[in-house]
């Protein structure tokens, strides 16, 4: 008959009590790294399995966040996730992953994850869903413990992980103007997206205080994609007058733009400067390198992370922070150049 390890066994061997065991395997922060390296020798000594379903049944928790997001293919979010895990892990959480197109016809969806207990909190990476799968989140019980990161809902009171949207769209456009572009096109996010809206209005400000020209075919509708990107270059290679830098509300609008003209065999930056927004990791390795808007995707995780395990162990706790905005960074590469 094969023995089953008990709590007490690995207590013997990392020669602690039960309680600091029990401790370190259900909250890792509270002990020291040690007693958490003598904890986890031992649970690998001993062949202890944690009975997960007692654990959760004895302590009211599904030990679980789930991340909403709107599309699982885009790698931009790899950063994100990895940052959200990261720090779950740490207080022994684990991170469940789900698009929001299941769920973009009823907010109800989303509170059965919290109302089944399988997940003891949400972070939504999605600022476009529906104003009535909103307003279902706002009054549910567990409203609380709704968390927005990278997308935000203007005017709902979810707190929220953002950067500096405002300023990493007058930085592209600065960067540009500093190498001597004076006409310099936009290709935009989605239609009714946050991020979208944020860009945009930021970049045409800061044109409108360098005051340079731009003339409304410059501003070029997309939706975040490379199959956007291609279409963004179509309709610049057929302006007639056509500017010299193009900064787009994406890295992958960029590289979709970039290809395109490729194909048509425009180079860049030599007839165009050409930049992105969120650096991602394929940026560096794109021919030509994109110059880029970095924002920490990875800082974003664990910022949203931290922000809403704070909600779910102190939920009645004073002064939680309910916005943190990060800082961009300029990446200078290849892509752009001064204009011909």
């Amino acid at each position: 008959m094969v023995k089953i390890s008990t709590l007490q066994d690995v207590a013997r061997v990392a020669k602690v009590s039960t309680a600091t065991v029990s401790r370190t395997l259900s909250n890792p922060n509270v002990v020291s790294e040690s007693t958490r390296r003598r904890v986890a020798e031992a649970v690998k000594i001993t062949g202890y399995r944690i009975n997960r379903a007692a654990r959760n049944l004895r302590t009211q928790r599904a030990h679980s966040v789930l991340v909403l997001l709107p599309n699982l293919a885009n790698p931009f979010f790899s950063s994100i996730l990895e940052g959200i895990s990261r720090h779950l892990s740490q207080s022994g959480f684990s991170m469940l992953i789900a698009s929001t197109k299941q769920v973009h016809d009823s907010g109800e969806r989303l509170i059965d994850y919290l109302d089944d207990a399988l997940a003891d909190g949400m972070i939504i990476l999605d600022g476009g869903l529906d104003p009535q799968v909103i307003e279902t989140l706002e009054s549910a019980p567990q409203a609380k413990r709704i968390l927005f990161a990278c997308e935000w809902i203007e005017g709902a009171d979810f707190p929220s992980v953002r950067c500096e949207n405002r300023q990493g769209a007058r930085t592209a456009v600065n960067h540009l103007f500093d190498l001597g572009h004076r006409k310099i096109a936009h290709v935009t996010g989605p239609e009714g997206n946050v991020l979208m809206q944020t860009r945009k209005d930021a970049f045409v400000a800061e044109v409108a205080r360098l005051k340079l020209e731009l003339k409304p075919e410059w501003v070029i509708a997309g939706d975040f994609s490379l199959a956007a990107g291609c279409l963004g270059a179509k309709t610049w290679i057929a302006m007639e007058d056509r500017p010299t830098a193009v900064f787009c509300a994406s890295d992958q609008l960029a590289m979709g733009f970039i290809a395109e003209l490729s194909r048509h065999d425009f180079k860049v930056p030599d007839d165009v400067s050409v930049m992105g927004f969120d650096d991602i990791e394929l940026a560096e390795q794109f021919i030509p390198p994109l110059t880029s808007i970095r924002q920490d995707r990875l800082m974003i995780g664990e910022t949203a992370a931290k922000m809403l395990m704070a909600r779910i162990v102190t939920p009645n706790a004073e002064n939680l922070e309910q916005a943190a905005v990060l800082p961009i960074s300029l990446v200078i590469r290849e892509s752009t150049g001064s204009p011909r």
